[in-house]
């Protein structure tokens, strides 16, 4: 008897492995694969000025900015983050880089802008540039990107930074009551632009409710479900994906961008656990499943990557929720066909339907395969 609970224990053991192994062996690939993006991003927009920026384009001309815009930028500090929470021996592989790049990202920071608070330009401030417009989905990344440092490393800092980034959201609300569906959050500063879009109002949700998990502080609850219904009162269509912005005239734009069904998926995932309402949960999945039936592989490469990678980390949060792993293989199929079709053979570059090969493209497929080597317990840290 002994003898034979022994065995059965050594086959448990031995069965646990072999179920283990094709995960782990997937993790490494994702690992490699993540290591030479971030190789050719490193070689193909590295700037050696000692800023730790980033050139935009490549090849460069003489024509560029030399420094690279907030968004993409800020994507290339996210794609260092990821590496750096894939797990311990990552961590001590990427934190001088995230390091370097979390320094490089306050060089776009400016302690007043056209509300009079301060955040993020969109292009890097005197003396190294002229600050130019402020755009608040850019802000709101580099704010969910504070929040997940925050929970990571549990610094002070990193939840100061979120927490002036959602005070400039809420002085993004729009008040003028003229305008067709008054509310929502702008999407930029500019003066000819009220534009109201899902990308800036779902991510400000999202990072409302980061804070609100963190602090307990109702208002950021509050805020976060305001943002919200408006988003889902104007532009969410019947099927539950949501077009991106309201104009000036009234009229919608009805691109159906992923980062757009994406991040709602998350709100809604965050607001389930804020509130414990079942019906958010299953609004989550009503989003995530009428985009999957929307977005083929084909359809995917049609949309930017950094989209994709939005898109595909929420989608992954839902996971979280669910204890499910239906969207994994999506994800997988997505950075493998990448890697194959889209990766240049000369530069290692990921390369454009047509142009110069961007650095934000190459910086979302190293947060692609490197969240694709995230263990799922901790997908919950997800945007």
């Amino acid at each position: 008897m002994g003898g034979f609970a022994i065995s059965r224990r050594g086959f448990a053991a031995a069965a646990a492995l072999a179920a283990l192994a094709p995960r782990v062996g997937r993790a490494a690939a994702s690992s490699n694969r993540a290591e030479g993006w971030r190789v050719a991003m490193e070689r193909g927009f590295a700037l050696d000025d000692g800023t730790g920026l980033y050139r935009e384009y490549a090849p460069g001309t003489t024509a560029d900015a030399k420094y690279a815009t907030e968004w993409p930028f800020s994507q290339a500090h996210i794609a260092y983050l990821d590496l750096v929470m894939a797990g311990p021996a990552s961590a001590r592989r990427y934190d001088a880089g995230l390091a370097k790049v979390r320094a490089a990202q306050q060089l776009y920071w400016s302690e007043t802008s056209t509300t009079g608070l301060p955040g993020y330009l969109s292009r890097v401030v005197a003396p190294l540039g002229t600050g130019d417009d402020l755009f608040y989905d850019d802000n709101e990344w580099v704010g969910l990107a504070e929040v997940q440092h925050h929970r990571f490393r549990g610094d002070a800092a990193s939840l100061t930074r979120a927490k002036a980034v959602f005070e400039l959201i809420r002085s993004a609300w729009s008040s003028d009551a003229n305008l067709p569906s008054p509310g929502g959050v702008r999407w930029t500063q500019k003066a000819d632009n009220v534009d109201r879009n899902t990308v800036s109002n779902m991510p400000g949700a999202q990072l409302g409710l980061r804070l609100h998990q963190i602090t307990g502080e109702r208002a950021y609850l509050d805020d976060a479900v305001r943002f919200y219904h408006w988003t889902n009162a104007v532009l969410q269509r019947p099927d539950g994906l949501y077009h991106d912005h309201l104009k000036l005239d009234g009229t919608i734009e009805k691109t159906v961008w992923t980062y757009n069904q994406g991040v709602p998926v998350g709100v809604n995932v965050l607001l389930w656990r804020a509130t414990g309402e079942k019906r958010y949960l299953e609004e989550a999945r009503r989003i995530a499943a009428a985009s999957l039936g929307r977005f083929t592989i084909e359809q995917l490469d049609r949309q930017p990557p950094p989209f994709n990678a939005i898109y595909f980390k929420n989608l992954l949060l839902l996971d979280s929720a669910t204890g499910g792993q239906q969207h994994i293989a999506r994800m997988r199929a997505y950075a493998d066909h990448m890697w194959r079709n889209r990766r240049d053979a000369a530069t290692g570059l990921c390369r454009p339907r047509k142009g110069r090969a961007e650095l934000i493209d190459t910086a979302a497929m190293v947060q692609i395969e490197a969240v694709l080597g995230w263990a799922p317990e901790k997908w919950a840290a997800l945007y």
